[in-house]
């Protein structure tokens, strides 16, 4: 059956607003050729658009020609605010950027591992109140006005280790990760009772951006390795992240492999894959082959080590330390390739990034003498920052749903 005219309508509303965030300001005529709409349909959904407070006149076109210049349309950016958070063991980082995803204001602080779980909490929701506050957030601070729409803080994107419950959307308790990672969440939630938070897996998150905005762009299908303070894997097919009945899909940290001195159990990922490629595994492989390095900042000390090799490279201990951990991430890579056949494998994290296309061809060549299925190694290009993007894309994804939505179904 054909759309009503308020179904056409919504839709074609939703079209431009899309094209207006990935193309950037247009003018009535290049949003006309880009539609196929007609003319008079363009015209009044951009009346709609604009009264609705989601379109503005940012400027006009250069084109000379007679008459006045055409009118250049643009979402109105401060329409709504929006937050990202990177929960790691060790601290947080949060931006804050506009509905178009511009970066308004960013900040990170260290969490110690002696810190309280009260404590904890309270530095990571002061972090993003004091960074909203920066960004020009209307109501930020202390005791934030509740205001949802126009200047507020709109949407809250989390990453954070360990598994979302795909029934609830809650982080779950897991041993190992620290008390206030879960309720960070609820208390987030009470301070700023307005806004809606999204909470994903970081690795999760890493996968989105790369397919984004990183070196995944052509990809449909691939696999994350993340490689940081330790280790882990999103799994993305036909275009789908996918999580798993539990939400535990890409825990290959868990994963039994050859080369461990015991097996993982349901509570510690010892003797797992973990056990040969997290950052302290990769920090005592490279000290048996005499690399040394200091990490800079919070870096994992896995990831200036592998840098540090890399910018060595000739010497038989710098080329043996890479070799030996490419055979290492040869193993875990080739148990995924057998199950899934993903063609192309990203090696993220601030591991993989600082290891690049030469570690990334290392083991893409023992892959080919290991597997059948021809598979693609890549390196990161967003690193450690891929966590903080993905949660930035997640939460302006869910507030343009809600707002670029039309008016009845808000």
């Amino acid at each position: 059956m054909p759309a009503s005219p308020s179904t056409a309508r919504a839709i074609n509303d939703r079209l431009a607003l899309r094209l207006l965030q990935q193309e950037g300001p247009l003018t009535a005529g290049r949003l006309k050729q880009l539609t196929g709409l007609s003319r008079p349909t363009v015209a009044d959904l951009v009346e709609r658009l604009t009264a609705s407070g989601l379109v503005t006149v940012v400027g006009e076109s250069g084109e000379q020609r007679r008459g006045p210049n055409a009118r250049v349309y643009g979402i109105v950016a401060d329409r709504a605010h929006l937050a990202a958070l990177d929960v790691r063991t060790e601290g947080v980082s949060v931006v804050v950027s506009d509905l178009v995803g511009h970066v308004l204001a960013e900040e990170s602080v260290p969490i110690g591992g002696d810190t309280g779980t009260g404590p904890a909490v309270e530095q990571a929701v002061a972090l993003v109140e004091r960074v909203a506050k920066a960004a020009g957030v209307r109501g930020a601070g202390p005791s934030p006005a509740r205001v949802r729409g126009w200047g507020g803080l709109h949407t809250v994107g989390i990453g954070a280790p360990g598994l979302i419950d795909p029934a609830t959307g809650e982080l779950r308790d897991s041993s190992g990760l620290p008390a206030w990672h879960r309720r960070l969440v609820a208390a987030l939630q009470e301070r700023l009772p307005e806004a809606r938070v999204l909470v994903e897996n970081e690795t999760n998150l890493a996968a989105l951006a790369e397919q984004r905005d990183g070196v995944a762009r052509d990809r449909d299908t691939f696999v994350l390795l993340w490689l940081g303070h330790g280790t882990g894997a999103a799994v993305v097919l036909d275009g789908a992240l996918r999580r798993g009945a539990s939400g535990g899909t890409g825990e290959i940290g868990f994963l039994p492999v050859p080369g461990t001195t015991s097996l993982p159990s349901a509570t510690d990922c010892g003797g797992g894959f973990h056990s040969l490629v997290g950052s302290a595994a990769i920090a005592e492989l490279a000290a048996q082959h005499g690399v040394q390095a200091r990490p800079e900042g919070y870096e994992p000390h896995a990831a200036a080590l592998v840098r540090k090799a890399l910018a060595t490279s000739g010497p038989a201990a710098a080329d043996g330390f890479l070799d030996a951990l490419a055979d290492r991430l040869a193993i875990g890579a080739a148990s995924v390739i057998a199950v899934l056949d993903p063609g192309c494998v990203v090696l993220g994290g601030e591991v993989g990034r600082a290891g690049g296309a030469a570690l990334a061809a290392r083991v893409e060549r023992r892959l080919v003498r290991m597997s059948p299925l021809p598979t693609e190694v890549r390196a990161s290009t967003l690193g450690g920052g891929a966590v903080l993007r993905g949660a930035l894309l997640t939460a302006r994804d869910g507030a343009q749903d809600e707002l670029f939505a039309p008016p009845s179904s808000r």
